[in-house]
């Protein structure tokens, strides 16, 4: 493989830990001196993970949602956002600013249809070729599983959670 190829990478399936792997490997970016940029899809807390743009510099992480929608229908603004952090994320990938790109819960704005899959994937295999691409979330669709670089599943085996235990701040959020 080549050295200076950005590769894509997807983190998917129902298990914890997504966005913590993307996380890590930007951590590991940032040692090595790569500028990482972080997109949220979806999410809008600051989240404990979004406080390493605090520690480091060279970071710099945008949220592009307006509240966890889950347990409740999306809404046109709720694709006007998505739609605007696309934009956003785009210009990230045709430039030379970062090394890292990580996408984080994008498979869940294609889940709930606040941006289209097919689109989207055009821009990324557009985006400027040293860029390293991480795509996060459940739900990942298939052409994004098929031109992905490298794909890991998390599975779900026991989870804590289904006991009733709440998330413990700091350790598992």
């Amino acid at each position: 493989m080549e050295q200076d190829k950005g590769y894509l990478h997807l983190y998917t399936g129902n298990g914890k830990g997504k966005t913590t792997a993307a996380f890590g490997l930007a951590l590991r970016a940032l040692c090595a001196g790569k500028r990482v940029f972080v997109g949220q899809f979806v999410k809008s807390m600051k989240y404990n993970e979004t406080a390493v743009a605090d520690r480091f510099d060279g970071i710099e992480i945008h949220q592009y949602g307006r509240g966890c929608f889950i347990n409740r229908p999306a809404v046109p603004e709720d694709r006007a956002a998505a739609e605007a952090g696309w934009e956003a994320c785009r210009e990230v990938l045709r430039s030379d600013r970062f090394d890292v790109v990580i996408l984080d819960e994008l498979n869940i704005a294609f889940y709930y249809e606040l941006l289209d899959a097919d689109r989207v994937l055009a821009d990324i295999r557009a985006r400027n070729p040293h860029i390293e691409v991480v795509v996060t979330g459940r739900y990942a669709p298939q052409a994004l599983v098929d031109a992905a670089d490298l794909v890991t599943e998390m599975r779900e085996v026991k989870h804590y959670y289904t006991q009733g235990v709440l998330s413990r701040n700091g350790i598992d959020r």
